[in-house]
């Protein structure tokens, strides 16, 4: 049976991106019945929001996403349609896996690792209060009064909540993960010798869930500490759980070490949704050139195989990818040795080399 799936092409060169996407995907032979739905910069005129209420129901209704990548608007009131569906989807979990492929210019070889990262709460919760308002200054008032450190008047305030059961389920995420594709280690990175009530409620959870998988190690590091760690010996790391602000902080490193964006996938999921994209932004003064590098969405592509159940096809995508990235004849131009290399091909010619991997 076909797999109803909402494919948002985004705007920018998101529908370049969306298409050579969905080609590979169905080279696979996976059916898919798409349901194709608008998002972004391109619908605010006719739609008057870049989340039109018609896509969010889509995605609730079919509960896999494949989104291309969105534009935040800019100086319109308007939030990230990202941050959006997370919110309204309850997406806790942000998948970032950072693999090293044979061809991808890179100062690492070997690095095969997946950060896991709290999608809800701490400072990325949105509680703020601003410099000099009423609210700040009574927040400040009543927190003065708690304790005999000061705040001082006329400061900015942002509230870092962690709870106990946003922790537990992310965790737990990260651990079962781990178990079904076959990890070792699972790492939990926080700053809990300095924010022991917040962080360090996060690192008791760990402890306890930890546990219940007595096959996978649990490693305790610090976030300062694990920047020079990835850095130094990145090979070293598996799977990494980590709340909110250092989940989006670290998985920008761990891109870093294996080349970039342009190739690291990601998945935002949930209990009852999940939604698959490129972790890169629109760039939309490449829009309608054929040029931009589409790894990055068609891996996230093979995510969202892996959630379907569909691993055969998820392995032979990831394998017909890396052999085209090895071979470095028919790859777009930030993946050849000289970016201007006459031999680069586009989007679509990218993707049709995958293609005939997988149909040869």
């Amino acid at each position: 049976m076909a797999h109803r799936v909402t494919l948002i092409p985004g705007d920018g060169t998101g529908p370049e991106l969306t298409e050579a996407t969905r080609r590979v995907l169905e080279a696979t032979g996976v059916d898919f019945d798409w349901d194709v739905r608008e998002a972004g910069v391109d619908v605010m005129e006719t739609a008057g929001t870049p989340l039109p209420e018609e896509t969010l129901a889509s995605v609730k209704t079919n509960k896999v996403a494949l989104k291309g990548p969105i534009t935040t608007p800019i100086g319109t009131g308007f939030r990230s349609v990202n941050v959006a569906l997370r919110h309204e989807l309850g997406l806790y979990a942000c998948l970032r896996p950072c693999k090293t492929y044979r061809g991808v210019r890179s100062r690492y070889d070997n690095v095969d690792l997946v950060i896991v990262r709290e999608n809800t709460e701490d400072l990325y919760a949105g509680i703020e209060y601003e410099a000099g308002t009423v609210e700040a200054e009574q927040v400040i008032g009543e927190l003065n009064a708690l304790q005999s450190k000061q705040i001082a008047s006329g400061s900015g305030l942002s509230i870092k909540p962690i709870s106990r059961e946003g922790s537990e389920r992310i965790i737990r995420f990260a651990f079962e993960y781990a178990r079904a594709h076959g990890r070792k280690r699972v790492s939990c990175v926080t700053k809990a010798n300095i924010m022991k009530f917040t962080d360090g409620l996060f690192l008791d959870v760990f402890r306890g869930v930890a546990k219940d998988y007595p096959e996978i190690d649990p490693w305790e590091n610090l976030v300062d500490a694990i920047c020079m760690g990835l850095v130094q010996r990145p090979e070293e790391f598996d799977v990494l759980v980590l709340p909110n602000l250092y989940g989006d902080i670290v998985s920008d490193l761990t891109a870093g070490l294996v080349g970039g964006l342009g190739v690291a996938p990601g998945g935002n999921i949930g209990p009852d949704a999940a939604v698959f994209e490129a972790t890169h932004g629109s760039a939309p003064k490449y829009k309608g050139q054929n040029k931009v590098n589409p790894t990055a969405m068609i891996l996230s592509g093979k995510l969202m195989l892996e959630h379907l159940g569909e691993a055969d096809a998820a392995r032979r995508l990831e394998d017909a990818v890396a052999a085209v990235i090895a071979e470095g004849d028919r790859v777009t131009y930030d993946m050849k040795p000289s970016r201007d290399d006459p031999t680069a091909v586009g989007t679509s010619e990218y993707a049709d080399a995958i293609i005939e991997k997988l149909e040869g």
